[in-house]
């Protein structure tokens, strides 16, 4: 799955709100059929879904293109994907995955969809929404080659907050350990990790704040449901200038070292060595592998004999 830094949602009866969606800047956006339309308007916005993903084509071929269907247990999936698995399409945030099990019942409809519509290599984008699956993360991740992403509980109001019963702070205390496991099931499976939303629309800095904490523990993007946070996710997710440069940096000091038969070498201060510089190749790697990023090439370096 492409990298994506800030994932924004629109209310899919509100063909109207994606122009502004792409003015901000997002790097995927998710056309709801579930929770922003209400249920004597869902059969309509399929329609209006498929029409707009055509739309969004026609304009902006870099952009993700997600939509979030209905749960499984609405019996409204199957109609959901009917409607709006067609080209164009990136992939399907799939609500309301409890098991491993539920990742394969969403398979079986999209395979069949896939081949009926002409369309094929949609990814999943997977929320963390429940109990049960927080306890399942690990094999959630692992259920699917299409599983892409999976994304961390941080809900103030919605539907992990009443499962849990935590009480919701800035800070995030309350859902960190939460989120560690879905980011740890998302490592290991080698899917791209996601922080959940900021639902204060109107602070911007306790959202910076909050993505940036994310960054921090290992997160790689995060979900925005306004306009206005996506410049702001898009900042705090993004390498900046002087990381990237200390990075490239610490390969091209240990290539040094490594071309002298040293097996370390002092980086500002900082003894590295190989283990050093796979990290750093990793993160540059990533770093340039962001929606648009410059793709330099980043170099593979072998430890000299002996070790350190």
């Amino acid at each position: 799955m492409v990298p994506y830094r800030s994932i924004l949602f629109v209310p899919g009866h509100k063909p109207q709100w994606l122009d502004k969606a792409l003015a901000a800047g997002a790097d995927c956006i998710v056309l709801d059929l579930e929770d922003s339309v209400p249920a004597d308007l869902k059969a309509g916005a399929r329609a209006t879904v498929a029409d707009s993903i055509r739309a969004v084509r026609e304009r902006d071929r870099r952009v993700g293109l997600f939509v979030r269907v209905n749960p499984l247990d609405t019996r409204l999936t199957g109609a959901d994907l009917e409607a709006v698995v067609a080209p164009g399409l990136t992939g399907v945030f799939a609500p309301k995955i409890d098991t491993a099990t539920d990742v394969l019942r969403y398979d079986a409809l999209l395979d069949h969809f896939e081949a009926r519509n002409g369309v094929q290599g949609l990814e999943y984008i997977v929320p963390v929404e429940m109990v049960a699956a927080i306890q399942n993360a690990r094999e959630i991740a692992s259920a699917s080659p299409r599983v892409g992403a999976m994304i961390g509980p941080t809900a103030e109001h919605a539907d992990i907050a009443r499962a849990v019963g935590y009480r919701w702070t800035p800070e995030g205390e309350e859902t960190l350990y939460l989120r560690s496991r879905v980011l740890l099931a998302c490592r290991e499976a080698g899917i791209h990790p996601l922080t959940g939303l900021w639902e204060r629309l109107d602070d911007l800095v306790g959202l910076k704040t909050f993505a940036e904490k994310g960054r921090q523990l290992g997160f790689r993007g995060m979900i925005a449901i306004h306009p206005s946070h996506v410049p702001v996710v898009n900042e705090a997710f993004t390498p900046t200038a002087d990381e990237v440069e200390f990075h490239e940096g610490l390969v091209a000091a240990y290539q040094a070292a490594a071309a002298a038969g040293s097996g370390a070498a002092r980086y500002r201060g900082v003894h590295i060595d190989k283990a050093h510089v796979d990290t750093a190749r990793d993160w540059l790697a990533h770093a340039r592998s962001l929606p648009g990023a410059a793709s330099a090439p980043v170099p593979t370096i072998d430890a000299p004999e002996g070790g350190r």
